[in-house]
């Protein structure tokens, strides 16, 4: 799948919010982050150099994410909630703004929350997963 570049932007800028919401930025959650950023064709400085400055960035909007494509922004829910759980916790800071983004993205309800449930599985029974996002590049 093509991926727009305003939602390929958007699918960072949105993982960067959400692993910023607990005021810390795990070594796991970094990872992820720049393993995203190159799936989607960002250099590893240019994702390396953000991470350094995201938590004291006061320019980047907190407002929930809107992509052009459904699929992307399922694909992002789903690779928010790994990256939540990644912590071992779900933080409902992080929850609640997942849930506005899939609310203005027109996703389901009921799927979001099969989500929900699916990744606090996942962090009491981990097995190894990719990003979702793999699966729509």
């Amino acid at each position: 799948m093509k991926i727009p570049l305003i939602d390929k932007s958007n699918y960072l800028k949105g993982l960067l919010i959400l692993a910023r919401k607990d005021n810390h930025i795990s070594e796991i959650q970094k990872s992820i982050i720049l393993k995203a950023g190159k799936s989607l064709g960002f250099s590893s400085e240019f994702c390396e150099e953000i991470l350094k400055t995201i938590l004291e960035n006061e320019c980047l909007s907190d407002d929930p994410i809107k992509f052009e494509n459904y699929e992307v922004a399922k694909s992002f829910i789903e690779d928010g909630l790994k990256l939540t759980c990644s912590g071992k916790l779900m933080i409902n800071a992080e929850l609640n703004w997942l849930r506005n983004s899939a609310k203005i993205n027109s996703i389901d309800f009921k799927w979001f929350e099969d989500q929900v449930s699916i990744s606090k599985f996942m962090i009491t029974n981990p097995v190894p997963t990719q990003l979702t996002l793999y699966s729509i590049i």
